[in-house]
């Protein structure tokens, strides 16, 4: 059975780094400094996180994105 996650990707502003962290896993995370490590490292990090986490039936599920502008 194969399940579909959805992975919000941010660069960090300091190390220049990307960091993905899976939006229906809460603490699931990692980072790398391109998008095909990126990639490598979040699957990894989702095998790891499912062993340890076996029953996904209660964790949140994702519904979708927003942008919202606000004067600063």
């Amino acid at each position: 059975m194969t399940q579909q996650f959805t992975v919000i990707v941010e660069r960090d502003v300091e190390s220049g780094w990307l960091v993905g962290e899976v939006a229906e896993l809460p603490g699931c995370y990692t980072q790398a400094q391109n998008m095909v490590d990126l990639e490598r490292n979040i699957r990894e990090a989702i095998q790891v996180y499912l062993e340890t986490k076996p029953d996904t039936s209660l964790l949140p599920q994702f519904v979708g994105l927003q942008r919202i502008e606000v004067a600063a």
